[in-house]
């Protein structure tokens, strides 16, 4: 289960020290968008994921691929290969932890903060930092399967 709420970030709200922070690379497509299948190249490791339907809590399943499937696979994906630098961050005073993407590519200057929780109480119950822009965990709108 995938809990996990998003928030848009702008340039001016980044923390200062994020240029000191290590990222990796990643890039996905989408083979379907009703139910969700991505495959992603995350640094080295390469991944086939199913979610289904929900925008604050669904399920997720990884399937592990080689290089050779995650080309072949990536090669028949519809509409846009994302592309983005993944830069992960504990939240000050929390034991949570934010993923930041900045996109570069089609989305280029696009930055979402996720962070992802045990519970939908500790997702509701949570009070975002001040650098954290809109929350749009409920628009569906930045969902990387709709961007794509």
């Amino acid at each position: 289960m995938e809990i996990e709420r998003k928030f848009l970030i702008k340039k001016e709200q980044l923390p200062k020290d994020l240029a000191n922070c290590s990222f990796h690379k990643i890039e996905q497509g989408y083979l379907c968008t009703d139910p969700v299948v991505r495959v992603r190249r995350d640094g080295g490791k390469y991944y086939m994921t199913y979610k289904s339907k929900g925008l604050l809590a669904r399920e997720e399943y990884n399937l592990p691929l080689n290089e050779a499937a995650y080309h072949h696979l990536i090669s028949k994906a519809d509409g846009i290969i994302l592309t983005k630098k993944r830069y992960k961050r504990q939240l000050e005073g929390s034991a949570l932890q934010v993923e930041l993407d900045v996109f570069s590519g089609t989305y280029e200057g696009l930055m979402l903060a996720e962070v992802e929780f045990s519970s939908v109480e500790e997702a509701e119950a949570f009070i975002p930092p001040t650098w954290f822009g809109r929350d749009v965990t409920f628009s569906g709108e930045y969902q990387t399967s709709r961007l794509s």
